[in-house]
Parts: C-alpha cells; sequence; structure tokens
C-alpha cells in the first residue's frame, strides 16, 4: 500500500480541505463543507449542527479509550489527579462529554514506543493512540485503522484545516494512503529545522568584507577573522567559525531533525550533502545522505578549514559552544532563528556592540541555499477501526488548539489526552513579516487577528519596547536590550533571526523520521562509527580515504538491512 503513487486521492483530499477552510471562522460548524453539501430538507437545523459541529457536546457521555505516555520524573499533578483524571481530562468530559480512560500507560520514549509496537503486533488497541510514522505504516497496512477522510472533511475547524494547508500538502501526504486519511498528524513550526549563518556584522563592517555568499568566500571572511584581529584587543585569539560542544551533533538528523545550534549542516548544504538524511537515488530508492560522495566532499572542505585554523580548534571537544559567542571571540556560528533567546544576550551584555545578524547562507555552486528540514509532522494520533465515534477524537484536538492558552499552565499540556503539538508551519517568518508591516506602517495590529499566530498579539504591542527606530534597520544599534531583555529575545529573534526565512530557499526533508526493527538494536552503534569517523576526519585524526572505509562499514554492519526496511516502510 503506497502513498506515493495516490497523487490523484491526495489532491481531491487537499481541495476538499481548502474548500473547508476558505468559509472563515464559524465555530458552529457552518464552515465544515459536509454540511453544506447536504440538501436542506434532508436534515433539520438542529441535526445538522449535532452532525458537523467541531465542538459539539454528545447528547450522551461517550467513552473514549487511550494509551498514555507519561514522564515518570513529573510531579506536577496536584493532588488527587492522575494522567488519566486530570484537568485536561475534565475539560473535555465537561465540554465535549467524552470520558476519556486509559488502557495502558508507559513512560514516555522507548517504553511507550514498546508497548505500541506490542499493541500493533498483537491487534490488541485502544480506541486511539498517538504513534510515529512506522507505526503508523504498520498499522495501515495491517488494516488496524479507521479511515478519518470524511470525518476530518466534516468536524474539523478551520483552525485545524489552516494548521494543515500551511504545510504545503506535506502533513496530509504523511497520513494518506491510497487516498484515505489514517491519521490526525501533529504540525511543527518549520523554521526550527533551518540552520542559518550567524554572524559579527561589526566585524565585517570593519573589516571592510560582506556576508560571505559562497564556500570561497566563507573561507576568506574566516581567514580575516582569524588573522586580522576584528576584536581590536592586539591578540591572536579569534575563532573564525564555531562548532558543536562535546555530546552535541555536527549536522541534523532524521531522529533530531531540528534545533542543531552550533553544527556545520549549511556548510554540508552548499555541497548539496545532507548527512543524517533518507533521501532518494537517481533510481527512486532510498539511501542515506552520509554515506553519499557529496558528504565526503563537504568532509574535505571542513577537513582544510580545519587545518588552516578557520574552525574552532575545539569543534566537538569544548564544554559549551556558547562560551566562544558570549565571551566575544567566535565570528561565525550556524544555528537556528531563535538565538536571541541564548547566546546573544550574554553576549551583548559583555560587548553592547557585537552585532549579531543572521544569515541563509553559504549558497551552493548553482546559488542556491539548501536546508535540512525537521518533519513537518513527527506524531499522528490514530483511531482504531470499529471504534464507533471516530470523530471524538478530531473534536478533542480542535479544542486543544482552540484553547490551549486558557489551560492552567503548571500542569503539563502533555497530559491532555492524545495531544500532539499544532502549530502554523510559518509562525516564527509570518510573525517577522507582520511585525516589520506594523513597523513600516503599511500594516494595522487589527489586520493580523488570526488566533493560530497565538504570539503575535503580545509580540506587536511590545516590539516597539525594545526596537528602535529606523525601524528597517537591524543591527545592534537600533536595539534597546536592557528596557526588557525577555522581549528583546522575542522580537530580535523574529526580526534579525527569522526575517531570512522569508526568501526562498531549498527544503530538503528525510524520507523517514523514525526508527525501523534493525535500527533497534544496530543504529546507536552506526551512529557512533558515523560520529567518530567524520569528527576525525575534519580534524585530520584521520585520513579523507577513510570515508570510504567508514561506507563499507556502515553497509556490513547493518545499513544494508536498514536501507532495505527503509524502502519497505515508505511504500
Amino acid at each position: 500500500m503506497s502513498n506515493k503513487s495516490v497523487s490523484l486521492g491526495m489532491a481531491l483530499l487537499l481541495v476538499v480541505l481548502s474548500a473547508c477552510s476558505q468559509s472563515g471562522g464559524d465555530k458552529n460548524g457552518a464552515d465544515n463543507g459536509g454540511a453544506a453539501s447536504q440538501p436542506a430538507e434532508a436534515a433539520s437545523p438542529s441535526a445538522e449542527a449535532e452532525t458537523y459541529d467541531p465542538f459539539g457536546k454528545y447528547p450522551e457521555t461517550i467513552t473514549l479509550t487511550y494509551g498514555k505516555s507519561v514522564d515518570p520524573t513529573d510531579n506536577s499533578l496536584p493532588g488527587g489527579d492522575t494522567p488519566e483524571n486530570n484537568q485536561y481530562s475534565r475539560y473535555i468530559l465537561d465540554n465535549l462529554n467524552i470520558d476519556t480512560k486509559v488502557t495502558w500507560q508507559a513512560a514516555s520514549g522507548t517504553n511507550y514506543d514498546q508497548k505500541v509496537n506490542l499493541a500493533i503486533s498483537s491487534s490488541d488497541l485502544p480506541d486511539a493512540l498517538v504513534v510515529k510514522d512506522t507505526q503508523l505504516r504498520e498499522m495501515v497496512k495491517s488494516g488496524q485503522l479507521a479511515d478519518l477522510t470524511e470525518v476530518f472533511e466534516q468536524y474539523a475547524s478551520p483552525a485545524m484545516k489552516n494548521f494543515m494547508e500551511k504545510t504545503d500538502g506535506k502533513s496530509a501526504e504523511a497520513v494518506t494512503f491510497d487516498g484515505k486519511m489514517y491519521a490526525i498528524p501533529s504540525i511543527q513550526v518549520q523554521s526550527d529545522g533551518v540552520h542559518e549563518m550567524w554572524i559579527r556584522k561589526d566585524w565585517l563592517d570593519k573589516l571592510g568584507l560582506e556576508p560571505p555568499k559562497t564556500m570561497e568566500d566563507l573561507e576568506k571572511v574566516a581567514k580575516a577573522f582569524v588573522e586580522q584581529d576584528p576584536d581590536g584587543n592586539g591578540k591572536n585569539d579569534t575563532i573564525g567559525i564555531a562548532g558543536q560542544q562535546n555530546g552535541s551533533k555536527l549536522y541534523a538528523n532524521f531522529l533530531e531533525s531540528t534545533n542543531n545550534t552550533f553544527g556545520l549542516d549549511p556548510i554540508f548544504g552548499a555541497y548539496q550533502s545532507y548527512p543524517g538524511y533518507w533521501l532518494k537515488d537517481d533510481s527512486g530508492n532510498p539511501v542515506y545522505g552520509s554515506i553519499l560522495p557529496e558528504t565526503k566532499e563537504a568532509l574535505g572542505k571542513l577537513r582544510d578549514l580545519y587545518a588552516e585554523g578557520l574552525i574552532d580548534k575545539e569543534i566537538g571537544i569544548r564544554k559549551s559552544a556558547y562560551e566562544p559567542v558570549v565571551s566575544g571571540q567566535a565570528g561565525i556560528f550556524f544555528a537556528p532563528w531563535w538565538m536571541g533567546y541564548g547566546p546573544l544576550p550574554d553576549a551583548i551584555k559583555n560587548d553592547p556592540n557585537a552585532n549579531w545578524q543572521a544569515y541563509l547562507l553559504p549558497l551552493d555552486a548553482e546559488g542556491q541555499f539548501n536546508a535540512h528540514m525537521g518533519a513537518p509532522s513527527t506524531l499522528f494520533v490514530v483511531v482504531r477501526k470499529g471504534y464507533e465515534h471516530p470523530e471524538a477524537v478530531v473534536k478533542m484536538l480542535n479544542m486543544l488548539v482552540r484553547d490551549e492558552s486558557k489551560f492552567d499552565i503548571s500542569v503539563p499540556i502533555g497530559y491532555y489526552p492524545l495531544r500532539v503539538p499544532m502549530s502554523y508551519t510559518d509562525e516564527s517568518e509570518y510573525s517577522a513579516k507582520a511585525l516589520k508591516e506594523v513597523l513600516a506602517g503599511t500594516k494595522k495590529p487589527e489586520d493580523f487577528a488570526d488566533p493560530g499566530y497565538k504570539l503575535l498579539a503580545a509580540d506587536i504591542q511590545n516590539v516597539t519596547k525594545v526596537k528602535k527606530q529606523p525601524y528597517d534597520d537591524m543591527d545592534i544599534d537600533n536595539w534597546d536590550p536592557q528596557a526588557d531583555m525577555g522581549t528583546w529575545s522575542r522580537i530580535y529573534s523574529l526580526l534579525v533571526g527569522s526575517s531570512p526565512l522569508e526568501q526562498d530557499y531549498n527544503k530538503v526533508y528525510s524520507l523517514l523520521y523514525s526508527q525501523t526493527k534493525t535500527m533497534e538494536s544496530r543504529w546507536s552503534n552506526l551512529k557512533k562509527l558515523e560520529d567518530e569517523t567524520f569528527l576525525k576526519i575534519i580534524m585530520g585524526a584521520a585520513p579523507l580515504d577513510d570515508f570510504d572505509k567508514f561506507v563499507a562499514d556502515w553497509k556490513k554492519q547493518g545499513g544494508d538491512k536498514i536501507t532495505e526496511e527503509v524502502k519497505a516502510a515508505i511504500q
């Protein structure tokens, strides 16, 4: 059963979702295309509202059983509350008349995954579960899941549909098999997966340089940062390119695809290398990006940069990657958009003139920026085939999206039954664009009323607390961090960190973002082999041609078998 050969069904589903979302924000169900398609004489207004109300309360209590992932170290629940009976389960019961019951619970992570796998293999499923993509595919192949196409069309709220549409079909594709929708996907903010170049613009200005567009430019700028005393202290102590700390990642990977601070992802991207990701080869078969020739080429360049002293000599060893940035030693690092939260607050406390700016650089030979992308959806809510009220799950998630901001945040939102993250994928870059338009006077705050952008109203209200005129100049001189450091962290991250994401760039997704069966026993050793080999090559402790030995060893030690499993999983 394939979700790659169903373009017609996918297109029809997306058309339906798009049409449903165009009718606005009516929360009483008038926007849900299914209701509009019924002849007026076929149902009374009350029956129609009951059938298609995204937030409709059942006249009689219904029961929904589910498996629960819990954090065994969490002690935040008030006395008397449990993972099954808490403020969230009671809210669902009071507002929807759905009595949620925990069939079984397991510690989050491996224990929960094993419990789900056991439920799948034994076909002993609760009414609903949160699963990963490989588990979803197995359940679809086994015929264990309810088809949610119609209930999603009829019951999903406008906000839920908008979240889906913002993924440009990626989330819908992940849950659609043979033209049918078998799960409700989580929706993550995509910008967390893009790793940008952060660079000391004040150093560039002092040395008469421009932001480096190509790898040749990057080498030139890093060399100048190391050799020309950009901090003016008369010492040979500056670092061109900072790197990851001990225990962190050289690049994002399919299991940890976002928020890779201080990795070197954009340098690999400049060689069209995507290590750690499952890609399609020229024949359409899956291949692991770390074993491709482009990755060897990128490692060769990193090896040269390290040998020239342009990359931090303590890459992969340093206790804290933040330290060279905070102390004012480093001139370049790679990280996501949210660096205003850290390390930049401490950096500008130590040097108020440290003008850190973000760019989608360096570019590849074709002039394009290539980014590893995080999965738009990594968790999926599924309903067992035969459950009488599959729409109940949609209603519960509708209410989560609508009312999450109302809850007492002292109790982790993870206790909400079947909770998965729901955000607009473009939340950060959309917010940055909105702030710039309000500051420029081309838009008014009331023009941005979509509640799906949860923090935007507060951002618009707070922006001028910390951003000084001229509003279109983002240099550090035009900010007032001391007015409110918390607000500065948020607004600087948006206007400086997220603004580059408004431009076009190449988004590279992994074919898979979770483990196959053999990975459970082999992947940790294979990943250790990869990490150690690559770092040794970069630091000159191993020859570049050790890459070829790594590829052969990776294949023999389980890589070939895993590749076959990935192929089976995505079919």
